[in-house]
């Protein structure tokens, strides 16, 4: 694959100890992929953000994984010896062409996923979705019922009449899903009245999604959103989680594609994914929107890798 790049192990660096005290000193960079025995951790890099541009948003999320490896490569090492931590390099997009990265990005999670690895991709734009979806797809069992949870302000629901973007990757597989007659499930978070005009709500309505809205996406009703949670995980076999940063208050994370102040906070967020993971119904993660060029001191990027350090310490 010509657009798939080995991995950066000097992205990797931080305090040494030679202890495995840190996470750049445990994790292995790898493109080898080989049956795992053992819990084996996998991060994937999506450098892509043609997506976010056809969508007429802030470009710069091509190089939102590197900066999310960097912080997370700092960030200290609980995993228990014999976990393996992966990073199998990137995927990234060559003259545009954004279906081809999603394509690439598609056969490698499912590599990973046949052999035994817990993915976790990092992006990029939101495009990512529908090549991460694919790619679980195409991993899983054709009976088993893959649920989406998506902790975003938009839906991405947008139709690809006039093609592919960031916006559009749900529609799409709601699309593949009339085809083959199988359900479409997806679960929601923090969705914004402000930022998703009538016909997304209108278009959510009629894939029967389930809304959670940002106004209702806090701790104060942290009950009653983990009862959805849950609700939607028993009803499907597996669960694909994406986070895309956008959701999140600017003021946790401005270097995104499309910042509002009027975002979820982090709190709620982890609460959620503690409810998913628990369930045991996970299969893979990714979290998108990752753009260093507006970021503030590495804040966003320092939210990313938080989630995926706490993501990849809790499964």
């Amino acid at each position: 694959m010509n657009n798939f790049k080995k991995p950066d192990a000097s992205l990797w660096q931080g305090r040494k100890s030679n202890t495995h005290l840190y996470l750049h000193e445990k994790v292995i960079c790898t493109d080898i992929l080989k049956k795992e025995t053992k819990k084996t951790i996998a991060i994937l890099s999506y450098a892509c953000d043609v997506g976010v541009k056809r969508n007429q948003g802030r470009v710069g999320a091509v190089t939102g994984p590197e900066a999310i490896v960097r912080q997370l490569a700092k960030m200290p090492n609980h995993l228990k010896k014999d976990t393996q931590l992966l990073d199998v390099g990137t995927v990234f997009c060559i003259d545009e062409n954004m279906e081809q990265a999603q394509q690439t990005l598609a056969k490698t999670v499912t590599s990973l996923l046949k052999n035994n690895n817990f993915p976790i991709v990092l992006g990029g734009g939101h495009d990512i979705a529908y090549g991460h979806y694919n790619g679980i797809l195409n991993a899983v069992e054709k009976h088993k019922t893959i649920g989406i949870i998506n902790f975003d302000a938009h839906f991405d629901l947008r139709a690809n009449t006039n093609g592919n973007n960031s916006g559009t990757p749900f529609f799409q597989i709601a699309e593949d899903y009339k085809t083959n007659n199988r359900p479409f499930k997806y679960l929601t978070l923090g969705i914004r009245e402000d930022a998703n005009d009538a016909s997304l709500f209108k278009t959510a309505k009629e894939l029967g999604v389930t809304v959670i809205k940002n106004e209702d996406f806090n701790l104060h009703q942290t009950k009653n959103i983990q009862e959805q949670i849950s609700s939607f995980i028993n009803n499907v076999d597996v669960v694909y989680t994406t986070i895309d940063l956008d959701g999140f208050s600017s003021a946790y994370a401005a270097g995104v594609s499309a910042p509002s102040p009027m975002g979820f906070s982090p709190d709620i967020a982890l609460q959620c994914l503690q409810t998913i993971i628990k369930s045991g119904k996970l299969i893979s993660v990714d979290i998108a929107e990752m753009n260093p060029e507006y970021d503030i001191d590495n804040q966003t990027a320092k939210l990313a890798a938080s989630l995926a350090h706490t993501i990849l310490h809790s499964i």
